[in-house]
């Protein structure tokens, strides 16, 4: 599996593993690091079928802002025709996304190897999440 490191930031790394850019976040999501990488999202989703992998694993702490960053990242890519995953072992996340009710909204894997590369066939959806 190759990987090209693109760019390092204090909340944030980027690569490229099988055809998918994966985003490895981390610390703190909220209304103060949302705005920074929202900008940074919205352009790896500018394309048609955008495939992004968001590696959360390393993230300690998610607010509404957070949330609301997650789900803008996940129209933008729907409606491009892309996927997004998500990458989460955390069961404090997968709480908070049931409390917003959002845990069936998005493809959920337990580790990075666990989130095929490839697009799932039509209608197949990730129970992970539940």
């Amino acid at each position: 599996m190759s990987e090209n490191h693109i760019r390092l930031s204090p909340h944030h790394t980027e690569h490229f593993s099988g055809g998918a850019t994966v985003v490895e976040l981390r610390g703190e999501i909220d209304i103060r690091t949302a705005s920074l990488l929202a900008a940074r999202l919205d352009a790896l989703t500018t394309g048609p079928h955008p495939d992004l992998v968001l590696d959360l694993r390393s993230v300690s702490f998610i607010d509404c802002s957070g949330l609301g960053l997650l789900c803008r990242v996940r129209n933008r890519i729907v409606a491009r025709g892309g996927r997004l995953r998500l990458v989460s072992d955390s069961p404090r996340f997968l709480r908070v996304l049931r409390c917003a009710g959002l845990a069936g909204v998005f493809e959920i894997h337990p580790a990075l190897a666990e989130a095929p590369a490839r697009t799932p066939a039509p209608g197949v959806v990730s129970a992970a999440a539940g």
